[in-house]
């Protein structure tokens, strides 16, 4: 490995420059570690993992950079915080986290390569590769949006991510813009799908960590079969939060809204989100309306009628957006080819409104939410408000930060509020509302 004599990142042996410097690059071995108030930089943990500078503070661990000297390898290292290495069902979601990727290997899923405690330090780790790039979430602050390109090529990445991980049977469970990972190259970005730790095993004998009825995921981007912790969840949930990601690459905002958690949830429970086209009208580009179905059908509540697969709605992206194939070609495309053919398609798409994308026909499916339903209705309602958020103690779950909710606030709030949702969504039984201080 080579290393920056300015600002101690590491890079492979056939890199000549620090990007980030300028400033020539030599042997990791030759640089010394520069001293920094964090007494683990320049030590070497598990007997392998030399640390050689902070990269990011988490709400779970500190993340490091360091380099694996028995692969001789560029990795970060996650060092688990003291009062989440003290959690049992913490440790067991990053045990989890760890060896579910590491039977997804895959291009487009980060590599985690090791979870172990190191005696001597008296830490816990978890190590991936590193990453050089930035979060989507970052991309689309200082973007507003995303190119209809670059959107279609990230999606198809993402969807041949998921799709492997969804025929294992886990769901992801908390698929939003921080979770997914932009590695710049020449030919455009290549995606990385991070976090697996919120993961739902659907496999016969999966072992559960979390009882019927909590809710595990961002309230931005959580379908609402999830909001409602129903055991029925499966791989159409992730569909339901790559299509609201999808809808905030293009308008420019979440489809769901609202001032805290609990009313983001109801949102997703109760609403139908503006039209894309509506929303993103004004945008620095243009949006299909094809694209108005597109979003609609993945965004449905029912998901007996939702968009089947991840796969699926990447294709009814990209060819709303004018572009022939599917996402297992676009995925690979350079993104100056993609650019051309979409700008080729513009005014094509841009003329009149699609037929519906729904096949014509389709059999009447029952709605999981309909009252006196399995596991639905005001039964489900009011089973939710029991322990809906039992789990939200973990930030990363339950993502506060990006909702604008204090991660103090009170579990029965969020529980009343999916609860009472519920109720309006099963069964249109008389609303009860009940106070409390």
């Amino acid at each position: 490995m080579k290393s920056c004599p300015a600002c101690q990142r590491t890079y492979p042996n056939d890199a000549g420059f620090c990007p980030v410097e300028g400033t020539p690059l030599i042997s990791a071995s030759m640089v010394p570690i520069a001293t920094h108030e964090d007494e683990r930089v320049g030590t070497r943990l598990g007997g392998r993992y030399e640390i050689r500078r902070v990269v990011a503070d988490g709400g779970m661990g500190r993340v490091y950079e360091g380099i694996d000297k028995q692969t001789d390898s560029r990795i970060a290292v996650k060092v688990l915080h003291d009062d989440v290495a003290r959690d049992e069902v913490s440790l067991a979601r990053f045990k989890r986290e760890y060896e579910i990727s590491a039977n997804l290997p895959h291009d487009y899923i980060v590599s985690v390569t090791d979870f172990q405690r190191d005696e001597q330090a008296n830490v816990w780790l978890l190590v991936m590769e590193y990453l050089d790039g930035e979060e989507l979430r970052l991309a689309l602050k200082r973007e507003k949006g995303m190119a209809p390109a670059r959107l279609v090529r990230m999606l198809s990445q993402v969807a041949l991510g998921l799709d492997e991980a969804h025929a294992r049977q886990f769901v992801h469970r908390d698929l939003k813009p921080d979770n997914i990972f932009l590695c710049g190259t020449r030919e455009g970005d290549v995606v990385k799908l991070l976090d697996f730790g919120s993961v739902k095993d659907k496999n016969k004998d999966a072992k559960k960590l979390t009882v019927l009825g909590t809710t595990i995921g961002s309230p931005y981007y959580m379908a609402p079969e999830q909001a409602q912790g129903l055991d029925t969840l499966d791989a159409r949930a992730d569909v339901f939060a790559l299509a609201a990601i999808t809808y905030e690459c293009i308008t420019g905002y979440v489809p769901f809204d609202g001032n805290n958690g609990p009313s983001i949830l109801l949102a997703i429970l109760t609403k139908d989100p503006i039209p894309p086209t509506q929303r993103g009208a004004g945008g620095r580009h243009p949006i299909p309306p094809a694209l108005d179905d597109v979003i609609e059908e993945a965004l449905v509540k029912n998901p007996n009628i939702r968009t089947r697969t991840v796969g699926a709605l990447a294709d009814a992206v990209g060819h709303a957006y004018g572009l022939e194939g599917d996402h297992h070609a676009w995925a690979r495309t350079p993104m100056p080819d993609l650019e051309q053919r979409a700008a080729d398609a513009t005014a094509r798409v841009m003329r009149a409104r699609s037929m519906p994308t729904r096949p014509h026909g389709i059999v009447a499916q029952s709605d999981p939410f309909a009252s006196g339903g399995a596991g639905g209705g005001a039964a489900a309602g009011a089973a939710g408000m029991q322990d809906a958020f039992a789990a939200s103690r973990e930030s990363e779950m339950y993502d506060a930060s990006a909702a604008g909710v204090p991660t103090g606030r009170p579990a029965w709030v969020i529980a009343l509020a999916v609860g009472v949702a519920a109720l309006f969504v099963g069964g249109g039984l008389a609303l009860a509302l009940v106070l409390g201080k």
